[in-house]
């Protein structure tokens, strides 16, 4: 195994410390509120996140890219995002309906990944999927440091940092919601010649 891959697999296995972190009960906080338990899952995520970037520059850089690393890279990706998507909502922070929209768009575009991989195609990656990985990213760190749920800005009661946050947090989230529906969508536009050969 290659260190790209290497790099991919550490990345996976990162995923379940950020979910074993909360069962030690870290009651302390810092900034007004902000929990250390949730430090320590953000410092995870960010870790697991830079991985994302290092692994497939390193694969190009060095011509390391391999069948395994193009099937482990994307599952690694979505393992992460989502992983942390839920706990968001478990936490309150988010609601339910982003975290939906994300994996009903992972299923849709590894649906015709499939039928293109059948017909012998392979549809390139556009910078839009790029976008849409970095304000997943962006969204979800600030959300681990956010404790009011998305969009609570509106309400008027926030103040200081905590409004701060809410706010890029809430921004942060609904675009990155866009870009997944953007990205899921010319992914689509760009698949419908394999799309209709298959029906």
């Amino acid at each position: 195994m290659n260190l790209p891959n290497k790099i991919t697999l550490a990345r996976m296995i990162l995923v379940p410390f950020m979910l074993i972190v909360p069962l030690f009960g870290i009651t302390s906080t810092i900034l007004g509120g902000i929990t250390v338990e949730n430090i320590i899952i953000l410092a995870i995520f960010l870790i697991a996140s830079i991985t994302d970037f290092l692994d497939g520059h390193l694969a190009r850089k060095n011509n390391m890219v391999t069948t395994f690393g193009k099937f482990l890279d994307p599952i690694a990706d979505k393992l992460l995002v989502i992983t942390a998507l839920m706990m968001l909502v478990e936490s309150g922070i988010i609601p339910a309906w982003i975290p939906i929209i994300t994996v009903a768009r992972e299923f849709l575009v590894s649906g015709v990944r499939m039928l293109a991989a059948g017909e012998g195609t392979v549809i390139a990656a556009s910078m839009l999927g790029k976008i849409k990985t970095v304000s997943q990213m962006v969204a979800i760190s600030l959300a681990f440091v956010s404790i009011n749920p998305f969009m609570d800005f509106i309400g008027g009661e926030l103040q200081g940092l905590h409004l701060i946050i809410n706010i890029l947090m809430s921004i942060a989230m609904v675009v990155s919601v866009i870009a997944t529906i953007w990205s899921g969508t010319d992914y689509l536009v760009k698949s419908k010649n394999v799309i209709l050969k298959s029906k």
